[in-house]
């Protein structure tokens, strides 16, 4: 049977007012999004190989050593290198947090896809499943899976993706749900093509800015998660660099230098903004 989804002119005007009514993000909100994304990230993924520094490397009798000395950006209590120890921090960081993001978007999508797809039982238990998930506490889920392997990076991610998949299928199912009635989709099944040309040529590029969008916000809400709970010691462990745990073991030192506890705040706020301005900026 041929579905077609019929609009009336009242319909359209209203969709049109409400997109005209919608707040459009600047252009250079993105560009400046873009910029901090390329240079945090560069200094993340570029920097532990262009600084010669061991950041794991004490020397106590070089601790807390000021800014502009021998290390530019001082050492922390241990004497290690803060500068070393922010690039290693800042590259642990984005890479989980886009491990994290990756292992939530490819289930959510694809489950997602194949509810809107298939339909029926399938689609109730895969929808039953996501509100199942959706109850439980995003921290409690996380920490369920942290104790079976504590400090473990792979632990980490897959129970922040878990927390976060859901959102991917929910969107994912809704649009696909939509795009898969359009009339051009029963008109490229009848000229003989597979679901395959479907889902590659048709369907994931019309569902692709939303999920690119999605996925910045997640990236961001990663970053802060792994930071939390490395900060509590639950996530990243120390003596590993990483800029939640760096947070806490300067934060005693705070009076005496208060530059080292900012910097690491400032890596993941720089990381943060930067996705955020890119996911405004981005038109769905």
């Amino acid at each position: 049977m041929n579905s077609t989804v019929v609009t009336s002119p009242t319909t359209d005007i209203h969709a049109a007012l409400a997109q005209a009514a919608r707040p459009q993000p600047s252009r250079w909100a993105q560009r400046l999004g873009w910029g901090l994304l390329l240079v945090v990230s560069g200094f993340a993924l570029l920097g532990p190989w262009l600084i010669s520094a061991d950041p794991d490397r004490q020397d106590l009798l070089n601790a807390l050593a000021p800014l502009g000395g021998h290390d530019w950006l001082g050492t922390d209590p241990y004497g290690r290198s803060m500068l070393a120890r922010l690039a290693h921090g800042a590259q642990l960081s984005f890479l989980l947090a886009l491990l994290t993001t990756l292992m939530a978007v490819v289930p959510g999508v694809l489950l997602g896809i194949v509810a809107a797809w298939r339909g029926g039982w399938l689609e109730k238990a895969l929808v039953a499943l996501a509100d199942m998930i959706m109850a439980l506490p995003g921290l409690l889920l996380v920490l369920l899976v942290i104790a079976f392997a504590p400090g473990h990076f792979v632990p980490l991610c897959l129970g922040l993706a878990l927390a976060l998949w859901v959102e991917f299928f929910r969107i994912s199912r809704a649009r696909s749900a939509v795009i898969l009635q359009q009339p051009y989709i029963e008109a490229t099944r009848m000229l003989g093509f597979g679901p395959g040309y479907i889902l590659r040529r048709l369907l994931l590029p019309a569902l692709a800015p939303t999920l690119l969008t999605l996925a910045s916000f997640a990236m961001s809400t990663a970053i802060i998660g792994i930071s939390t709970l490395s900060a509590i010691s639950v996530g990243v462990r120390p003596p590993t660099a990483e800029l939640g745990s760096m947070i806490v073991e300067l934060l005693p030192y705070y009076a005496e230098a208060p530059a080292l506890v900012l910097l690491p705040s400032l890596l993941i706020f720089l990381l943060v903004l930067a996705l955020q301005l890119i996911s405004g900026g981005r038109k769905s």
